[in-house]
């Protein structure tokens, strides 16, 4: 990672000058039927659509979503991990597509539809809507995980160890108190992840054997 000043960094999908934006988290969490119109399985969707933009630039990808017995989901995937920079200070500043506005798609009536036929809004929709969700990352460069409590950062970037791959593990338990706490339909998300034809997605259930 080139150190290089905050200023110059081009924003894409994310405001890279704004860690957290308490106000975007708050109007989530005060909306959550609107932006979360299908419940858990959206949120679902909304962790599987970056792993389908990476699969698609690539030409092919992996992942494998986990439904635990707790209520939480794990969403796995092999591409090349979440952006990390350093800055001209000498920091480690990682895209915060968790606490921010996803530039591309929130509050733009053009944005995507996902398979379940709502609009795709980005990542600190389930990072607002979940009490708690860790953020595990491994780049070529280095490799750490985060946690966030209602879309909040509780923790800096941990350090873990380098496995020799790289990717992205979401894991977050939705907020019962926000969202319906119905069981999600395994089957129905394999089939909504045929919308990425580059990414093969595999659906567990913890706990049962394949």
């Amino acid at each position: 990672m080139d150190a290089t000043a905050r200023a110059a960094w081009t924003n894409t999908t994310h405001d890279w000058a704004a860690a957290v934006d308490t106000e975007h988290l708050a109007r989530i969490r005060a909306g959550a039927a609107e932006f979360a119109p299908g419940g858990v399985e959206h949120l679902v969707l909304e962790v599987l659509a970056h792993p389908g933009d990476e699969a698609a630039a690539r030409g092919a990808g992996r992942c494998v979503v986990t439904l635990h017995a707790d209520g939480s989901v794990s969403v796995r995937d092999d591409g090349r991990g979440t952006d990390t920079r350093v800055d001209e200070r000498g920091e480690v500043v990682k895209k915060p597509v968790m606490a921010t506005r996803d530039l591309r798609f929130f509050d733009r009536p053009e944005a995507e539809r996902l398979p379940d036929g709502h609009p795709r809004r980005g990542m600190s929709v389930v990072a607002a809507l979940s009490t708690w969700l860790v953020h595990t990352n491994r780049r070529l460069n280095g490799a750490w995980t985060q946690r966030y409590e209602h879309g909040l950062p509780v923790t800096g970037l941990d350090p873990v160890e380098p496995d020799g791959t790289t990717g992205t593990c979401v894991t977050f338990r939705p907020d019962p108190s926000l969202l319906p706490s119905s069981p999600l339909d395994a089957d129905r998300l394999t089939r909504w992840a045929r919308h990425w034809p580059a990414l093969e997605v595999r659906v567990e259930v913890a706990g049962r054997t394949p």
